[in-house]
């Protein structure tokens, strides 16, 4: 059956635009402090380049490389990879960039090393993917951090000053340090694709049973100094609130976690799925409603 999709709409489904809500928080969480320094127009343009044609980019790309026959983020059933996926990838890179000159020259020199950064993931000349810690370390840098503090930046206009003041600077790491916790449980249903291409992952590195405990634990590290941000530069309730806006995901995560201990099948396309988008409407509605109560 896969073998009858079409190159177009095999590469439209390796693009894997929907699977951006997922990525949205982060975006969301640099706006939702901006308060009355959002500039609206910039929003919209830096929200589209990134969500768009950046996040796509990077994974019409990643998939070229890695061919992936197998379930991944977003895509139970990806159909085989052509010479095209590449090609508009590569095309949704640039618009994304081009887009974001209307931002600012910062904004889109900061989209352009992002590109470059994913890229090196999956491309054979480097594949990040193969270093297990770096990997990590490098995913949760550039796609937490480093979003938050462009994205602010796009928002507000911030200078490099301003950026590095502690009530920006400090989300920002927070924002990272929940990407080292949550990132390996997307890795956790691909052991075996992973370990037929000779890719190491960190989940793969931990197993499924130190894949959750891992996460466990730095997820709820990452929750505490969220909580603590939002008591510090805005109250002890907005902290709470904060944390009773993720206990959805905290539930499904207990409850994923006993199923897979008790049978390592759990550990599945769909449960990882279920928990990405838990957790994504969740950080959302919660960025959201915050900034309009704010």
């Amino acid at each position: 059956m896969l073998n009858n999709v079409s190159m177009q709409q095999s590469t439209l489904l390796h693009l894997r635009i929907p699977f951006s809500f997922f990525l949205a928080p982060i975006f969301l969480f640099a706006w939702s402090i901006a308060g009355q320094a959002v500039n609206w127009q910039a929003t919209l343009i830096a929200f589209v380049a990134l969500h768009i044609f950046i996040y796509p980019a990077s994974n019409g790309f990643n998939s070229y490389y890695d061919k992936d026959e197998k379930s991944i983020g977003g895509l139970r059933n990806p159909p085989p990879v052509s010479r095209e996926l590449l090609v508009v990838s590569l095309v949704f890179d640039l618009v994304g960039v081009l887009l974001g000159t209307l931002v600012s020259w910062q904004f889109a020199l900061a989209l352009l090393v992002y590109g470059l950064v994913s890229k090196a993931y999956s491309h054979p000349a480097v594949r990040l993917k193969r270093y297990p810690i770096l990997s990590l370390v490098v995913i949760a840098v550039f796609q937490g951090a480093y979003t938050f503090l462009m994205s602010y930046h796009a928002v507000t206009g911030a200078t490099v000053a301003e950026l590095l003041s502690l009530r920006v600077l400090f989300p920002a790491i927070c924002s990272s340090v929940m990407l080292l916790g949550s990132y390996p449980m997307t890795q956790i249903y691909q052991h075996e694709e992973d370990a037929k291409r000779g890719d190491f992952t960190f989940s793969r590195m931990l197993g499924i049973r130190g894949t959750f405990l891992y996460t466990a634990v730095v997820f709820g590290g990452a929750i505490g100094g969220f909580g603590y941000y939002y008591q510090r530069f805005y109250s002890l309730h907005d902290g709470v609130m904060f944390i009773v806006a993720l206990t959805p995901v905290l539930l499904f995560f207990l409850h994923w976690l006993n199923s897979a201990l008790k049978s390592p099948a759990h550990a599945n396309f769909k449960n990882t799925m279920r928990l990405n988008a838990t957790s994504a409407v969740c950080l959302n509605l919660f960025y959201v409603i915050f900034y309009y109560t704010h």
